[in-house]
């Protein structure tokens, strides 16, 4: 891949600019779910919450610290470390406890049966337990452990690979790339025998309100939020701006261009051409022609990001410590 100097390119510095009400998504099953989750509260032990390594510090929704996590054990799991960068992730385990004092922090790839974070997961989740003071629950023997977090950060994928980990057996959690699959608060699961453990999944809750425009993007970019909802020309446009304003530039070739672009349009016709992306639109005088794509390159620049194709990125890098940004930009170098 040819080298490009940002430095040399005008690019924008500013979010691109959406309306606030196409971040809006809190459909009744969050709201239900949630309650359902405060209900249960009293039979858990522990609550896990999952988010997405590559936003550590933006969209994981305030109310679970409120309601959920402030009150029993709780582990933060990063999910899809793979996406992002691993230099980084001492850096965010660090920060995470100063700034927000989270000391229990584990980095996961729920797709890999052999990540070290899936291994040191379940002793780390007994030892909590075990430590602390269970109230009504302190005569139970099975230890109920509560997964949450936004949608689609994999929640429902990680007790899969817990449960192959620990216990034989056909059944499983359904999975998706779409935000929303799991919908209501699910049976508990046995994920382990000694000790007995289970995990009950639940829903992804988002905020009632996006409160920013950049984290809403964030989140929509992650999948978090249905692309449909947001716009997928938008949300490819969000991601043409972050990865110019951090010097990533593996979308050039990708897209098909011969020097990176701030003009989403232009990227996307590029990209419109190289893949064939065409749809078949008719004339005011009856004729059928053929246009670029947008939308379906827009899905395709989207995934190559969910993918790790346009690299391994981290969103927040803006929220790190300065020398901690320092070591990224030195890495690119």
């Amino acid at each position: 891949m040819a080298k490009f100097d940002a430095a040399l390119y005008n690019f924008r510095n500013k979010c691109p600019y959406v309306s606030k009400d196409l971040l809006r998504w809190f459909p009744g099953h969050m709201n239900k779910g949630l309650k359902q989750m405060q209900r249960k509260l009293n039979s858990v032990d522990c609550v896990i919450e999952v988010h997405d390594a590559r936003i550590p510090f933006t969209g994981r929704n305030p109310v679970f610290t409120s309601t959920l996590t402030g009150v029993k054990p709780h582990i933060l799991v990063l999910n899809k470390k793979d996406l992002t960068i691993q230099s980084l992730l001492p850096s965010i385990r660090d920060q995470l406890a100063a700034e927000q004092n989270i000391n229990n922090v584990i980095f996961t790839n729920s797709r890999d049966q052999n990540c070290r974070g899936l291994k040191s997961l379940m002793p780390l989740m007994v030892d909590l337990i075990k430590d602390s003071n269970r109230y009504n629950r302190s005569e139970e023997l099975e230890y109920n452990v509560m997964i949450i977090g936004v949608p689609n950060v994999g929640k429902s994928s990680l007790i899969n690979m817990l449960r192959s980990r620990n216990i034989s057996g056909r059944h499983s959690l359904p999975v998706g790339a779409v935000a929303g699959v799991t919908r209501s608060l699910m049976t508990k699961m046995r994920i382990n025998h000694n000790p007995t453990i289970f995990m009950l999944d639940t829903p992804g809750i988002l905020e009632p309100t996006v409160t920013e425009i950049e984290m809403g993007l964030k989140l929509a970019l992650c999948a978090s939020l249905q692309d449909h909802l947001v716009g997928e020309e938008i949300i490819a446009d969000y991601l043409l701006y972050w990865l110019n304003k951090n010097g990533k530039f593996k979308y050039v070739d990708f897209m098909g261009l011969e020097e990176p672009n701030d003009d989403i349009n232009k990227v996307l016709i590029s990209g419109a051409v190289k893949y064939n992306r065409v749809r078949k639109i008719r004339d005011f005088d009856g004729r059928v022609r053929q246009v670029p794509d947008l939308v379906e390159v827009s899905r395709h620049m989207i995934k190559a990001f969910r993918s790790g194709e346009l690299g391994k990125v981290l969103l927040d890098i803006e929220l790190l410590g300065d020398k901690y940004q320092q070591k990224e930009k030195r890495s690119l170098t």
